[in-house]
């Protein structure tokens, strides 16, 4: 007994029966053995979670269901804005064919000037003069011809300035009594004319985009105009227009095209004294339209543009800018959600 002790101490100290089972006829005691940990069985875990799954199916069938539709949506639009965009990157790719296809590839800067008005003098002589020029009824004040001239010049000084940049003058075939003459290639003529371009060493780097139909095409398709020339979006991009109408363009426009406004700047001239207070609220009304409709894509703003192309001229864009060919389709009134190269 003395294996068993009576000890003063705690009850603890008190072991009259052995850990283990006491064998009878041989007197002997058999320890217990200490269970084995199991390995862990994958099988056996997803049996488990198979079960408890089954289980709340029957219990709660509808929260499951909903459960399982959410989780279903979310997995489609997460696989389908993925797809989306790395299709669009792969023709990014595909389409960037490499600096010796396009004519000025190492240009980085856009400066576009809108343009307002066809020349139509057959003679270059005049071109500060009302009359050389194709005037609407608003248009028809003393010295309208001269803030035209302002914005070439402009134009021409700030590439002038930056040798990185790409000057377009924009603007389509937009008057039907003007004949089949753009805006652009009158802007461009009238530079040339003054020979600003000689003389600012600027002309290899002027060129038009010729189907600009409203001021928002103006900006979209001299993007697109940009991508066809130097293989590559604007890094940064400087529109050339009236002074009232910054903010269409710098804010309105600008958002539609989702362009970074640390990388977006406007140089505006004034209007001509006798035209500004008409001026500022034919731009207001106009402000007030691109609003409610950024894409110009339905009602007065959209027959505008057709009242704008006597001659049904095809837009070749965006044949040359693959890539945002999302853009050019869309039509709602809050900004394009599909991706767009210059976003990062």
């Amino acid at each position: 007994m003395s294996n068993y002790s009576f000890g003063s101490g705690s009850p603890k100290s008190f072991n009259a029966y052995p850990r283990g089972d006491f064998d009878l006829e041989s007197g002997t005691i058999r320890r217990a053995r200490k269970p084995k940990k199991s390995p862990l069985h994958p099988f056996k875990m997803i049996k488990s979670i198979r079960n408890r799954l089954h289980y709340y199916c029957k219990l709660r069938p509808l929260l499951v269901f909903f459960i399982s539709l959410s989780l279903g949506v979310t997995i489609f639009i997460v696989v389908t804005t993925y797809e989306s965009h790395h299709r669009e990157m792969n023709n990014y790719r595909k389409y960037d064919l490499g600096s010796d296809t396009y004519p000025l590839p190492e240009l980085r800067n856009l400066v576009m000037v809108a343009g307002h008005s066809v020349y139509t003098s057959s003679s270059c002589g005049k071109v500060d003069k009302e009359g050389s020029w194709f005037l609407e009824s608003y248009q028809k004040n003393p010295g309208q011809a001269s803030t035209f001239l302002s914005h070439i010049q402009e134009g021409v000084d700030l590439a002038a300035k930056d040798e990185s940049s790409l000057l377009l003058f924009s603007g389509g075939e937009t008057r039907k009594d003007a004949g089949p003459r753009s805006e652009a290639q009158s802007y461009w003529a009238v530079a040339e004319a003054k020979g600003w371009f000689g003389k600012e060493n600027v002309k290899r780097r002027a060129l038009t985009e010729e189907h600009a139909r409203d001021s928002f095409e103006n900006l979209l398709f001299s993007v697109c105009r940009f991508r066809e020339l130097t293989g590559l979006y604007p890094q940064n991009i400087t529109v050339v227009s009236y002074d009232f109408k910054e903010e269409r363009f710098a804010h309105l426009h600008r958002s539609a095209l989702g362009f970074p406004e640390s990388r977006f700047f406007y140089s505006g001239t004034p209007a001509s004294s006798t035209s500004k207070v008409a001026a500022l609220k034919g731009e207001s009304l106009v402000r007030t339209q691109f609003q409610e409709d950024p894409y110009g894509c339905r009602g007065s703003l959209y027959h505008k543009k057709l009242g704008r192309d006597p001659f049904h001229r095809s837009i070749p864009y965006p044949n040359g800018c693959p890539e945002i060919e999302g853009l050019f389709r869309y039509c709602g009134e809050v900004p394009y959600p599909g991706f767009l190269p210059w976003a990062k």
